[in-house]
């Protein structure tokens, strides 16, 4: 027995114009069809239909959890600051933390993610090999304190995630139940009817051997991804890496300084030498953990802050201000290279490879300098790939120009490691009675996320499109008329729910046909079941949601085609 809605019953308000303040396509349908309401900035409200919705994909995680042996547990969502000191993640976080004291005084933290608390949970119940490897899970509200909340439940600042973790003593075991997490999240997505694509992804924070992301094209996504048209390469732009090859230098002239007043930035240093922005050298300045760094890249292109950040991680980057300069005449504002800098740590993106001659600053007022040669004239400390990634740039793995995308992430998997379990000195016993340091893998899917994707990804002008195995009915069955058809479309839901189908039945008395179809369009179930002009006849019509295909069938025909598809 399914159970069957009848609208006349159900809470639901559907708009027929789009929220003033909605700017994507999830956030106009969610809200219009009546499946969330906005409750605050970041902060969304799960009506009766999107609270089915999110409990469908909820099922379908857990299902495929549970197949590769996770153990479910539900851990708190208010979480002692101790715990992220532990691991130094309090400071890590900055104002991404919703932050909290108690009456007495104590403080604590609403959960961004829960890799402290998990570790502390095993640390205290296992304590030998024989326990272990083991994966555990929970399904649960996340807390971030967004700046700018956006997308409606894409980014909030409350939001639903299932995260998992595994232990294992080898390294080889964290191997393994990465996989086991990689298949089981193909699985789901496919399931979930979500396009996907898994790309290369940088730890950053989180440390770790590898980082996978499962991203779902969408114009709305915030993520940007890389992905070669010749080969199986794709990554997250701050994953894309590109390999330094040494030139031979030794043609160059010496360094020559040029007369170049009123040029601070590139484009009015290649104009005045009338020269291409990529013979000259940009060189930033930042300040990480407040030490200030040069970071050279090519003219033509510019640094990526994120991707910087990423690589520096945990350290904080941040870019000089005018204060920074004073008391610093090494330092000339607009007028910065590389050579001859003192104190002043420099990285390089690999598009700067020895050997390279580049037109810089000359570190003077209104001067640069050309001929000046990667390994001669100045060294790099640390190469590490900074650009942001241009449409066409080559292929790591085959050369071909790529193709950049948006996409949204929904779901993401790293190799931790031991980074969490040495703040908490998280051992077990071995086999030989001596301790050994557990090592641990992390796994995120964004499950509010993935309605806000499959929103993306599946709707078409007249609304919602759901896939079967998430949407909130296996049917909308519409009585387009007066006491005739209700009657008939109430009686059609019932045999159907009896037989396993889930049945949303619009009986709505005082509403027009029009509007009932508009909302059937709209709500967006698989099928459309019609109760109209041929009730008397016993006669439904039955219309495919997603291909607009329709056809009329008897009452029988109609249920045993629909309990088919069941």
């Amino acid at each position: 027995m399914a159970q069957v809605q009848r609208m006349s019953r159900l809470m639901i308000k559907t708009l027929r114009d789009d929220p003033a303040d909605a700017e994507t396509l999830n956030h106009k349908l969610l809200v219009r069809a009546g499946y969330v309401r906005r409750t605050a900035a970041g902060i969304w409200t799960w009506l009766p239909l999107g609270k089915k919705v999110l409990e469908n994909i909820t099922r379908v995680v857990r299902e495929e959890m549970d197949a590769i042996g996770g153990q479910e547990v539900l851990l708190p969502a208010l979480l002692p600051k101790e715990s992220y000191d532990a691991s130094g993640r309090y400071d890590e976080y900055g104002d991404l933390l919703f932050r909290l004291k108690d009456r007495k005084g104590a403080e604590y933290l609403l959960g961004p993610t829960h890799e402290e608390i998990f570790t502390q949970v095993v640390k205290d119940q296992i304590t030998s090999y024989k326990d272990l490897p083991v994966i555990l899970y929970q399904i649960q509200t996340k807390y971030r304190d967004e700046a700018r909340p956006r997308a409606g439940v894409l980014r909030g600042r409350e939001f639903q995630m299932k995260d998992s973790y595994s232990f294992d003593t080898t390294d080889e075991g964290l191997i393994e139940a990465y996989q086991l997490h990689r298949a089981a999240y193909i699985r789901i997505f496919e399931r979930l009817g979500l396009d996907h694509r898994i790309v290369s992804a940088v730890s950053g924070a989180m440390g770790g051997s590898a980082s996978e992301e499962f991203l779902a094209p969408a114009p709305a996504g915030e993520d940007t991804f890389v992905d070669c048209p010749a080969c199986d390469y794709a990554a997250n732009t701050e994953a894309v890496t590109f390999k330094a090859t040494p030139v031979d230098g030794s043609a160059h002239g010496p360094v020559e300084e040029l007369d170049t007043p009123d040029t601070p930035t590139i484009e009015t240093l290649a104009a005045h030498l009338d020269v291409p922005a990529s013979a000259t050298l940009k060189n930033l300045l930042v300040k990480v953990d407040g030490e200030i760094v040069a970071v050279g890249v090519p003219g033509d292109r510019e640094v990526d802050l994120g991707k910087l950040g990423e690589h520096l991680a945990p350290a904080v980057v941040e870019l000089v201000t005018a204060e920074d300069f004073e008391g610093r005449p090494d330092l000339v504002r607009g007028y910065v290279g590389p050579q001859g800098l003192e104190k002043v740590r420099y990285i390089a993106d690999p598009r700067i490879a020895p050997g390279t001659a580049w037109i810089t600053g000359a570190n003077k007022p209104g001067t640069h300098a050309k001929n000046v040669v990667c390994g001669r004239d100045f060294e790099v400390d640390d190469y590490l790939d900074v650009v942001v990634v241009e449409a066409g740039d080559p292929c790591p793995k085959c050369g071909t120009g790529l193709k950049l995308d948006r996409a949204i992430e929904i779901g993401h998997i790293f190799q931790l490691g031991r980074k969490f379990a040495d703040a908490f000195q998280l051992d077990v016993l071995g086999q030989n009675g001596k301790p050994v340091r557990v090592t641990m893998g992390s796994y995120g899917i964004g499950v509010s996320r993935a309605v806000a994707a499959l929103a993306e990804q599946t709707a078409d002008e007249q609304g919602l499109c759901w896939p079967r195995e998430i949407a909130p009915a296996d049917v909308h069955l519409v009585a387009a008329g007066k006491a005739l058809q209700t009657e008939l479309a109430l009686d059609v839901a019932e045999k159907l729910g009896a037989a396993g189908v889930r049945v949303l039945v619009d009986d709505r008395a005082g509403v027009s046909p029009g509007v009932k179809f508009t909302d059937a369009e709209l709500i967006g179930v698989p099928k459309i079941l019609v109760a109209g002009r041929r009730s008397a006849e016993g006669v439904l019509e039955l219309k495919d949601r997603r291909t607009g295909e329709r056809e009329e069938l008897t009452v029988d025909e109609a249920i045993a085609r629909l309990v088919a598809q069941g």
